[in-house]
C-alpha cells in the first residue's frame, strides 16, 4: 500500500503489476473506497462498454481513476500518455495488470517517464506473522491458497490456478504456446529450482532448441511465475558463473509442480533445502528490490546465494536448512573475493550466533529485519 501511495503522490500513472489472485484488486478497491475513486474493471463487460470511447469517458474525470486488468485493453496506454501530460493534471491513474512491464511492452514504452511501477506478490511473513511462517512456506503466498481451510482445499486451489493460468491467462496476454508444453517446461523448471539455468540441457530434455527454452522462461518470468536471479561478476581473476539462477517464485506452486501436498512430503524431499532457499530469497528480495539482488558463483563451486547492494556496500545472504550451520570454505572464498560488509546465514532455527567476525547465523524473521534496514538506507 505504501509503495502505491508513494507512486500516486509523485507520478501521473502508477502501475500495480503482479500475478492474478495476488491481491491487487483487493488493494485497489480499498483505495477506491478511501479516496472515492472512479473504478473500471476491464474484465467486466459493462465497463468494457463504458470505455468504448475511452477519451470521451476518461478525459473529464477528476481525482483517482483506477483501470483494473489493463492488459485486456493495451491500447488505453497510448491515451494515458496524452492524459498524463496535461498541465495542470486533473487526475491520476492507477492501472492494474497481471503481467510485468516486459510482457506489457506497449504499456512500458508508452508510459516511459510518466509511470511509477510497483510489483506485487502474495502474502509476506510480515503480513501473516512469524507464527505462520511454516504454513506460508508450504502453501505459498497466494491469498486463497494460504487462507484455505485445509491442506486439501489449498492444494485444489493451486491446481485450478495453474490450469487457468496456462489455459486462459497466458493466451489473453498474447502468449501463443500450448498449455501442455508450458506445463511440462514449468515442471522441469521446478526440478531445476535454485540451480543455474542450463538452456541446452533443458531444451534437450524437451526436444526443443535452447532459444525456445529461453523464450518459455522469459514468458514465465514476465508473468511473475519464475524469478531469474542474475549473476554478479567482475574482473577478480576467477572464472565465475554468468548464467542466472532460476526459482519458481511462489513456494506453493513449486510444491504443486513437485507433487508435495503437505509439510510431511516436503520434509522428505531432496529439494527441501532449495525450497527453503527460494522461499527466503523471495521474502528478502521483496524488501531490498530485485534491481539490487544477485548471486555469485565460480566455476570451482564457490558460491554466495544472495548478494545485495545497499548503502554503497555489499551484503551477503546464505541459506541453510540445517539445525546449526557453520562456516564453509565457500563462504571464506566469498568473503575474500567479494569483500562484503556482512554475511548472514539464514536458517529455520530461532537462535542467533556468530561464526566469523563478519558472518552471523540468524532466523529468517531476523534476516528480514536486516533486509528492511538495508532497504531503508
Amino acid at each position: 500500500m505504501m509503495a502505491v501511495a508513494e507512486g500516486l503522490r509523485h507520478a501521473p500513472v502508477t502501475a500495480l503489476l503482479g500475478p492474478r489472485q495476488c491481491g491487487k484488486t483487493t488493494l485497489a478497491r480499498e483505495l477506491a473506497r478511501q479516496q472515492g475513486a472512479t473504478y473500471f474493471d476491464l474484465e467486466d463487460p459493462e465497463d468494457q462498454v463504458r470505455l468504448a470511447n475511452p477519451k470521451l469517458v476518461l478525459e473529464p474525470l477528476r481525482g483517482l481513476v483506477i483501470l483494473d486488468e489493463i492488459q485486456r485493453k493495451p491500447e488505453l496506454t497510448l491515451l494515458l500518455r496524452v492524459l498524463a501530460d496535461r498541465k495542470p493534471l486533473p487526475c491520476r491513474f492507477l492501472i492494474l495488470g497481471s503481467a510485468s512491464p516486459d510482457l506489457m511492452k506497449e504499456a512500458s514504452d508508452s508510459l516511459a517517464g510518466r509511470a511509477h511501477f510497483v510489483d506485487m506478490t502474495g502474502f509476506s511473513i510480515e503480513e501473516v506473522g512469524a507464527e505462520r511462517l511454516s504454513a506460508l512456506w508450504v502453501r505459498g503466498g497466494f491469498p486463497p491458497a494460504f487462507l484455505a481451510e485445509s491442506e486439501t482445499t489449498s492444494w485444489s486451489w493451486r491446481q485450478n490456478f495453474l490450469r487457468t493460468f496456462l489455459e486462459r491467462d497466458l493466451p489473453q496476454l498474447g502468449v501463443r504456446v500450448g498449455a501442455e508444453t508450458l506445463r511440462r517446461f514449468w515442471t522441469m523448471v521446478a526440478h531445476y529450482h535454485g540451480q543455474v539455468w542450463n538452456a541446452s540441457e533443458i531444451g534437450a530434455s524437451l526436444g526443443v532448441s535452447h532459444h525456445t527454452t529461453r523464450h518459455y522462461l522469459d514468458l514465465l518470468a514476465a508473468a511473475y511465475m519464475v524469478r531469474l536471479l542474475p549473476p554478479w561478476f567482475e574482473n577478480v581473476g576467477k572464472r565465475v558463473v554468468r548464467s542466472p539462477k532460476i526459482y519458481v517464485r511462489d513456494s506453493g506452486l513449486l510444491h504443486l509442480l513437485l507433487n508435495l501436498p503437505d509439510a510431511g512430503a516436503l520434509q522428505g524431499h531432496p529439494k527441501l533445502g532449495l525450497s527453503w532457499e527460494g522461499f527466503a530469497v523471495e521474502q528478502i528480495v521483496a524488501l531490498t528490490g530485485e534491481r539490487n539482488a544477485y548471486f555469485w558463483a565460480t566455476q570451482s563451486r564457490a558460491e554466495l546465494d544472495l548478494l545485495v547492494l545497499a548503502r554503497g556496500k555489499r551484503w551477503g545472504f546464505e541459506f541453510k536448512y540445517q539445525d546449526a550451520p557453520a562456516m564453509t570454505k565457500s563462504m571464506h572464498l566469498a568473503l575474500e573475493d567479494l569483500k562484503p560488509e556482512r554475511v548472514w546465514i539464514v536458517y529455520p532455527g530461532s537462535g542467533t550466533y556468530p561464526v566469523h567476525e563478519k558472518v552471523e547465523v540468524l532466523p529468517l524473521t531476523t534476516a528480514l529485519e536486516k533486509a528492511s534496514e538495508l532497504a531503508a538506507s
